[in-house]
């Protein structure tokens, strides 16, 4: 699973990123700072099972804080993107590139509107922050129909004389992009389309390409400089975002980081508060900053941004968390670790579909599994629910 940092130039997206990986990016006032894609890992939170099992774990693949499991997430921060981007203006083919793989976006908005659509700096205020929420959703709608029209008169053709569905043809062609046969049935369902192919308009084709991405690139905007704006404009960025919008303070979430790993703040990400360290002697400076950081996130109950990151997986994705174990009694592995993995899921994920997904082998001779929570045999259509503990029984 991926998600993609999304934006215009110049509004924090590669601040943003530093802040959920804390890993190094390049982060400057000015636009196209990120010129190659960065990536990172980011973390979405789960509750451990041992703290209800009253074990203690021995993770492997996510640590667990406290009996909260940090499930690593991969991150990419891709290059800015500005009007026309699709048809190559800016850095936008390896910008849209780069989000091929992507199966969630996180579409950083400058709140603040100190940014003109194309990523310059502009006095406070002096732009709307709700026509980038509106021109990125076009940007990607537009270079996903350009993908679409490439062959489509001749495949259009050969699909309505020959009865072929039509949604097999698109899939074929967007396929590169991650986008299921499913995601375009849904959308096609959406909208009200000839059902011959050939006379769709270019504006037919764009409204499909909206909705497609609606499903498979979903987007939650982080109205970033949250700080900085007024309410009534985090509404309007929210409304337009259809309701998926979160206030974000990517700055002190970084600034906060950095101050818990120097040993002067006792922070975790996602936390509404810190608090300074008994003991440690902080310069005027510091506690100047730290309370202006204090003030801004009270304001909305923490940074923001690993708010974002949960949205985007377990709302936008709707993933949840699965727990597989070889021995049902001791919840362990073969090597005796208690409960060493844990793994991100769709939800509806089947018992055999989880098998598959730690091993080819185990899904090809899966016989039964064993919720162990209620200790009871499951089938190979179970559909897990979040924070199973799943033991998989296959033929050796």
């Amino acid at each position: 699973m991926q998600i993609g940092i999304v934006g215009k130039p110049n509004v924090g997206k590669s601040t943003f990123f530093s802040a959920a990986t804390m890993a190094p990016a390049e982060i400057a006032a000015y636009p196209f700072t990120t010129i190659k894609a960065n990536k990172g890992v980011a973390y979405a939170r789960g509750k451990c099972p041992h703290v209800d099992f009253e074990v203690q774990c021995v993770p492997r693949n996510a640590i667990c804080d406290e009996g909260v499991r940090h499930i690593p997430i991969e991150m990419l921060d891709v290059a800015g993107l500005v009007p026309d981007a699709w048809q190559g203006r800016g850095l936008g083919n390896m910008f849209l590139d780069d989000l091929r793989q992507a199966d969630v976006l996180i579409h950083i908005v400058d709140a603040s509107g100190s940014t003109d659509i194309e990523g310059n700096s502009v006095p406070l205020g002096s732009h709307d922050p709700v026509e980038d929420v509106e021109f990125l959703k076009n940007e990607i709608a537009c270079w996903m129909r350009g993908i679409l029209e490439k062959g489509w008169d001749k495949a259009a053709r050969q699909a309505y004389q020959t009865g072929q569905r039509i949604e097999i043809v698109i899939h074929e062609k967007l396929t590169g992009l991650g986008v299921t046969e499913s995601q375009i049935s849904a959308a096609m369902r959406d909208v009200e389309l000839s059902s011959n192919p050939l006379s769709w308009s270019p504006e037919d084709m764009l409204q499909l390409m909206h909705h497609i991405r609606k499903y498979a690139k979903p987007i939650i905007v982080a109205m970033n400089k949250a700080d900085m704006a007024n309410d009534e404009t985090l509404e309007r960025i929210k409304k337009a975002a259809g309701g998926m919008a979160i206030p974000t303070c990517a700055e002190a979430e970084l600034a906060l980081k950095k101050a818990a790993k120097g040993g002067l703040i006792s922070y975790k990400p996602g936390d509404s508060s810190f608090k300074t360290v008994d003991g440690v002697n902080l310069s005027d400076g510091q506690k100047a900053a730290l309370d202006k950081i204090s003030e801004e996130i009270s304001r909305y109950g923490g940074t923001g941004v690993q708010n974002c990151i949960e949205k985007a997986v377990y709302e936008l994705l709707e993933m949840i968390s699965v727990y597989p174990v070889e021995d049902e009694s001791k919840l362990t592995d073969h090597d005796g670790r208690v409960l060493p993995d844990v793994f991100l899921v769709p939800n509806g994920t089947t018992a055999r579909e989880l098998a598959y997904k730690i091993h080819t082998d185990l899904g090809d001779t899966f016989i039964r599994a064993i919720n162990v929570r209620t200790h009871r045999t499951v089938g190979s259509d179970y559909i897990l629910l979040n924070n199973d503990v799943i033991s998989i029984v296959s033929r050796k």
